[in-house]
């Protein structure tokens, strides 16, 4: 165990030499939680703190699993099904939204496919409404009066679409994706670390800060999406807490979802994509990987969930190149030396 915690070590720390990114964290988890972690580099560029295997970190658009199976979890209880639709849910949009929106089901938003655009008009505006389920469908109204540039069932990778699936979710429960998430998924899971926005104190660096590319180096910031973007990717945790979650797709996990049908419909892809999840193939690992990245362009996550083998991969920097091919690279190549360093006997 010493050495490979050592070798994951040894990995970061390249990383950080290489990239010169200012931190970045990395563990392999099983069903039963994690099994290592490392941490290298600072939490705040220009500052010492050290990043520390426990600390919280942005989780970007690895939110969208988590908002899906939220949503698996409303429909094992009666409140929606997969092909409730946008109008059903929300008949008060009728004549307000373009009707080719209103026949968009809640399997086609989770799967990128409702012909809903990648994001809002402005993610910002509204911003004088404080109930945000208010703030939201004033969005959704804003956003989709307007007749599609995709048809249903082409693929287009929509934030959007994942507020929407939110909002008919807030609708039929009367409370807000951040109140149903917190009660639904992460209080049982026993994932006290999560919650929404940049982690840590305003001002403080008790937690990591986010960093920006920019023509003078890197920027630490604690801004991020707007809030109506949550369910799209806002979550924080720590990876402990998130190891806790990506074990629902695990082996002899403890499901929260007592209805396994609905925990297999989360990784059927339509194409390569799921409900939250990208699914391929890989040798590696025994066959099927659910992946997913996650970016608010100041921080950048990856993870890998390998089923066949019981383990996940997952790894994330506290800040984001301009260039998100290069983020995404510098993640994969982790991911891969971790899966080297599970895999020697």
């Amino acid at each position: 165990m010493g050495k490979r915690k050592d070798q994951i070590n040894s990995i970061l720390s390249t990383v950080i030499d290489n990239n010169k990114i200012p931190g970045i964290v990395a563990a392999i988890s099983s069903s039963k939680g994690l099994l290592f972690s490392s941490a290298s580099g600072i939490r705040r560029f220009n500052n010492p703190d050290p990043m520390k295997t426990d600390d919280l970190v942005h989780l970007g658009s690895c939110t969208k699993a988590m908002t899906s199976t939220l949503l698996a979890i409303l429909i094992t209880e009666g409140e929606l099904n997969w092909e409730s639709t946008l109008i059903e849910a929300l008949p008060e949009l009728k004549d307000l939204i373009h009707p080719n929106y209103e026949l968009a089901t809640l399997r086609k938003l989770v799967t990128h496919r409702s012909g809903i655009p990648a994001n809002a008009n402005n993610w910002w505006d509204h911003s004088d409404e404080r109930d945000i389920k208010v703030r939201r469908l004033k969005i959704l109204k804003d956003s989709l009066a307007t007749k599609p540039s995709t048809k249903v069932g082409d693929y287009l990778y929509s934030n959007l679409g994942y507020m929407v699936a939110s909002c008919m979710a807030e609708k039929v429960t009367g409370k807000s994706w951040e109140t149903l998430i917190q009660e639904k998924l992460f209080q049982p899971l026993g994932m006290n670390t999560a919650s929404f926005g940049p982690p840590g104190t305003p001002g403080q660096s008790d937690q990591p800060w986010g960093h920006l590319e920019s023509d003078i180096g890197w920027e630490a910031s604690q801004l991020d999406n707007s809030e109506p973007l949550g369910p799209a990717g806002r979550v924080h945790c720590s990876l402990a807490d998130w190891a806790k979650f990506i074990a629902l797709q695990l082996p002899n996990s403890n499901p929260i979802i007592q209805n396994q049908p609905q925990l297999d419909q989360l990784i059927e892809p339509i194409g390569n994509y799921a409900a939250g999840w990208g699914v391929y193939q890989d040798n590696r690992v025994k066959g099927t990987v659910l992946t997913h990245d996650g970016s608010n362009t100041m921080w950048y996550a990856r993870v890998w969930v390998a089923p066949n083998i019981d383990r996940a991969y997952m790894v994330v920097m506290n800040a984001a190149f301009k260039n998100s091919n290069k983020s995404a690279t510098i993640c994969e190549r982790v991911i891969s030396e971790l899966i080297k360093i599970d895999q020697e006997q």
